[in-house]
């Protein structure tokens, strides 16, 4: 029998209101909660800031939200009052390796992507491995696609089974929502026909988030909460996925 799995995609702004500026993570645990997500890929997470209390954002949300198992990987670092953010991942589901992938290129703000492995449990008690990676690309046309190319062809990537389920998502600054047709769909991976718009949250233009999928993992619907609280928690609005994934 097939799993089936909720998967939350955010660029969280650091916990900061894309109107208000105001610093609250509780707002942002809120609209999480709210869908009821087993897995959170979170963009600019922050730690080790004075505007962010000092307390790591990762901890904040996964103890409010009750995620036990996370990983993170700090991608920019400012100093004392301004701390460090990166990506984050959040699982109710074992996560039983990970690793950070670095995208950056040479004279750009550092980018990567976030990999981690998942062992999720079917009813029947047997486990399958679920690999997810979070991103967050570049602000150039020329920079994302160098980016997306050097994810692709990376080791964990490339060790990954054709047939064994994926999942790819983030923030992808993809201003024409054409990316991941472009690169991803020609080398195995299926996504929303168009990608729903993510920014500005409080009156979204652009399609600058998606999330694709590859081998036994089906993307059911693609939607995006427009709640009040979304669209005032951050500057992005989340994405939600409903995946099936099937044993073999």
């Amino acid at each position: 029998m097939p799993l089936t799995l909720r998967v939350l995609s955010w660029n969280v702004h650091k916990c900061v209101g894309g109107v208000d500026r105001r610093h609250d993570p509780a707002r942002i645990a809120a609209v999480i909660a709210h869908s009821q997500p087993d897995v959170v890929l979170l963009q600019e997470v922050a730690q080790n800031g004075s505007w962010y209390g000092g307390t790591p954002q990762v901890d904040v949300l996964g103890d409010a939200l009750g995620f036990p198992h996370r990983s993170y990987f700090v991608n920019v670092r400012f100093g004392p009052r301004r701390g460090e953010y990166g990506n984050a991942i959040l699982s109710r589901a074992p996560i039983v390796r990970t690793e950070n992938v670095d995208l950056t290129l040479p004279g750009r703000k550092a980018r990567s992507v976030l990999h981690a492995e998942l062992r999720l449990t079917r009813s029947d008690g047997h486990t399958r491995i679920l690999h997810v990676f979070n991103l967050h690309l570049g602000l150039s046309e020329k920079e994302r696609r160098e980016q997306l190319a050097r994810f692709l062809d990376c080791g964990p990537i490339r060790s990954v089974h054709a047939n064994t389920p994926l999942v790819v998502a983030g923030d992808f600054n993809d201003v024409w929502g054409s990316l991941g047709k472009r690169l991803l769909v020609p080398a195995g991976f299926h996504g929303p026909a168009r990608p729903p718009k993510t920014f500005p949250a409080w009156a979204p233009v652009r399609a600058l988030d998606s999330l694709f999928v590859r081998g036994n993992c089906e993307l059911l619907s693609l939607t995006r909460p427009r709640s009040k609280g979304a669209r005032t928690a951050s500057d992005h609005l989340p994405l939600v996925a409903d995946l099936r994934v099937w044993p073999h």
